[in-house]
């Protein structure tokens, strides 16, 4: 079962589409434009969202572009454009897959199913709830990169910031964050290099690995990290810029 975004204006459409998704367990939310959409996706952590093109508000490629800004969600887009080079450009665009208009309950089911098999791999999509305090047996700084028994990542741990990569968990002083995907993969990078400077360049080419994104988009995700470590830019402890460099992550002192 999944949680799924529809985005559909055509409300018979949307109506079908909610229906057929329920009907295979999924949990269904829907939008009626690209804006509602946007905020959704904002709001509510999804596993996959179902995209439209025909918006009343936005064209698809445009919501499409903006979603990925914000968000790693896999992507379907429902779109009765065949063109080969349009669908193309789509996928270029960060769609995970793609339907062209009409299609079945069944065959949306089916490229649903096989695209959270390749993005959710072994994992679930949402960060997996800790059944006991992260990062207890973790490596002091200057460790980050070493690898426990079996071969998996060990866990990691800078002053008082755990990081579990094989749990795919994060927590401060004991008490677990509630990070998104992308968040995740940011801090553990980072966590991986403690004090050492990292340039918006690298973050985008080995934790977003597409380096021609907006690098506003590391901005974005680093002031929601911030955020949710309890600090601000201004009054760094953890997450310090390095101006006209990078940035670094450091225990406090």
């Amino acid at each position: 079962m999944a949680s799924v975004l529809v985005i559909e204006d055509d409300p018979v459409i949307r109506s079908s589409l909610l229906e057929a998704l329920t009907a295979f367990g999924h949990v269904v939310r829907s939008a009626a434009d690209g804006f509602g959409g946007l905020r959704e996706v904002t709001q509510v952590r999804f596993d996959a969202v179902v995209l439209d093109l025909g918006l009343p508000d936005l064209d698809g490629r445009d919501a499409l572009r903006m979603i990925r800004g914000i968000s790693q969600v896999p992507v379907l887009v429902a779109t009765a454009r065949d063109d080969e080079s349009e669908i193309i450009r789509l996928l270029d665009s960060g769609a995970d897959d793609y339907l062209v208009k009409p299609f079945s309950g069944g065959q949306l089911q089916a490229r649903l199913s096989a695209v959270l098999r390749r993005t959710q791999g072994p994992e679930p999509y949402r960060t997996p709830r800790a059944a006991r305090p992260v990062g207890r047996l973790g490596p002091v700084r200057g460790e980050s990169a070493a690898r426990a028994p079996g071969g998996y990542a060990a866990p990691l741990r800078v002053g008082e910031l755990d990081i579990d990569r094989q749990a795919r968990t994060a927590a401060l002083a004991g008490r677990e964050l509630d990070l998104t995907r992308r968040e995740f993969d940011l801090l553990a990078y980072l966590c991986e290099r403690a004090g050492a400077v990292v340039s918006k360049q690298e973050l985008l080419t080995e934790v977003w690995r597409e380096p021609y994104v907006d690098d506003q988009t590391v901005h974005v995700h680093l002031s929601a990290l911030r955020r949710k470590l309890g600090e601000r830019a201004a009054r760094p402890r953890y997450l310090h810029t390095v101006r006209g460099v990078g940035f670094k992550l450091v225990a406090p002192r």
